[in-house]
């Protein structure tokens, strides 16, 4: 299975980000292809936050706009929301204590938890903070 991070959503969401062609075009991949993937919900969440802000996009997209591109990915057959499970605090402790972390890197330690539970292979990130998590395999499919 394929995770896809919040950065890849906003660039493939947003027609003017620098990398929206590379993007939507590994979306479009995705959701036409056979293999399953899925969004981490915390990264669903940030994607909101981030393309909805006015400080971030001028204009921003409106909470309709973009909350039917995640209506038009997650339509996707193979497509699915990815949430912690039991084994949560389990797998986001001992990732965290491996990479010694601190402060705001707990955001990213619980998206690499949940793609962990979830048996995900890849998560497909611009992000190479992540590359502090061994367990979890990171590709940056813009490149």
């Amino acid at each position: 299975m394929i995770a896809v991070d919040s950065n890849i959503l906003v660039y493939a969401h947003r027609e003017d980000s620098e990398f929206h062609d590379e993007a939507a075009t590994c979306m479009v991949t995705l959701a036409e292809g056979a293999q399953p993937w899925g969004i981490p919900v915390s990264c669903l969440h940030e994607f909101l936050s981030v393309v909805t802000n006015p400080n971030v996009f001028a204009p921003a997209s409106t909470a309709d706009q973009a909350l039917a591109q995640i209506g038009a990915w997650l339509a996707s057959p193979q497509a699915s929301v990815l949430h912690s499970g039991q084994q949560h605090v389990a797998v986001l402790s001992d990732i965290s204590r491996k990479a010694k972390l601190k402060g705001g890197q707990f955001h990213d330690a619980r998206i690499a938890a949940i793609c962990l539970e979830n048996g995900v292979a890849v998560l497909w990130t611009a992000d190479r903070d992540f590359g502090r998590f061994k367990a979890l395999k990171i590709v940056n499919p813009l490149v």
